[in-house]
């Protein structure tokens, strides 16, 4: 049995991760794993609270453990519990122990940062549009992707270079 490669694509709010994974799984014929986030705040009719984070990570998790079963040899994971982390973090000062628990078990073979490069795309459910929070909140990321022990890779321009460079990163690393 070929060993399957998760790939997590990780990054602040509207800098292409979301089309970057699917773009990614279209290119080799795989599954993506949407950001359960998204849909489980679509669903709450009130602000989310700090309890609300350690379920949208273990909807994150479920997500992604289910479609690894349909994957062959790759998974491309759009965020993952470090976004969990750096929100709460940020928000309520504190991070839910399962959270940190299962951050150090999931395993990555890449991760592919989304720089804030691209522009700014308004939507309901995202919070801050100004360049240095999004920067901000890069740092925080590129800490955790250093800290992470795994490869990683800064991606950045437009959707087709983004594309091409994560596609070869992911080439040259031999998966």
């Amino acid at each position: 049995m070929q060993k399957l490669n998760r790939i997590l694509i990780l990054g602040p709010e509207s800098t292409g991760k979301s089309t970057l994974a699917a773009d990614l799984a279209n290119h080799f014929s795989e599954p993506w794993v949407p950001e359960f986030a998204r849909e489980y705040l679509e669903k709450i009719d009130r602000p989310y609270r700090f309890e609300d984070l350690t379920e949208i990570g273990k909807g994150q998790i479920f997500q992604e453990d289910e479609l690894a079963q349909k994957a062959k040899k790759f998974l491309f994971c759009d965020t993952d519990l470090r976004v969990i982390h750096i929100w709460s973090e940020h928000k309520y000062g504190k991070t839910d122990p399962w959270v940190m628990e299962e951050i150090q078990q999931r395993k990555y073979e890449l991760i592919l940062l989304t720089d804030t490069d691209l522009p700014w795309e308004p939507d309901p459910l995202r919070e801050y549009p100004e360049l240095e929070m999004r920067q901000y909140f890069f740092e925080k990321y590129l800490r955790l992707a250093k800290e992470s022990g795994f490869p990683f890779l800064i991606v950045s321009g437009n959707k087709e270079s983004r594309l091409q460079f994560a596609v070869e990163a992911i080439e040259n690393l031999g998966y």
